[in-house]
């Protein structure tokens, strides 16, 4: 069975800083279906769930419009790491954070985290 772990979430004021992690386990990873995106989503209290930051096909990265240039994504050579450096945070910047891994033919999400940041 494959698991994927986030961690790393917290409170942090305005203007801080903090890294999301997520690490894939299980013998199936990658074996039932190729991955070939690695994302992180967020969903605020009362909105739909939104993407943050992806990798697609293992090297182009998007980024929503109000993080890009202050967050940050990256993922290790086997494919089981994702990582979320986020800087210069914001209030607006509140929810809980989603890691996804994800190919043609099926999906894996972690259990999210909740990122809280105070003003």
């Amino acid at each position: 069975q494959v698991q994927l772990v986030e961690s790393g979430g917290g409170l942090v004021q305005a203007g801080g800083s903090l890294r999301l992690s997520c690490a894939a386990s299980g013998s199936t990873f990658g074996k039932t279906f190729s991955i070939n995106v690695w994302a992180w989503y967020r969903q605020a209290p009362g909105k739909q769930r939104e993407l943050v930051a992806g990798i697609f096909g293992g090297r182009q990265r998007k980024y929503e419009d109000s993080v890009e240039g202050r967050f940050t994504i990256s993922k290790d050579d086997a494919g089981k790491t994702v990582s979320l450096e986020m800087n210069d945070l914001k209030p607006e910047d509140t929810a809980v954070y989603y890691c996804t891994m994800k190919g043609p033919w099926g999906a894996y999400w972690g259990q999210g985290t909740q990122v809280t940041v105070s003003s």
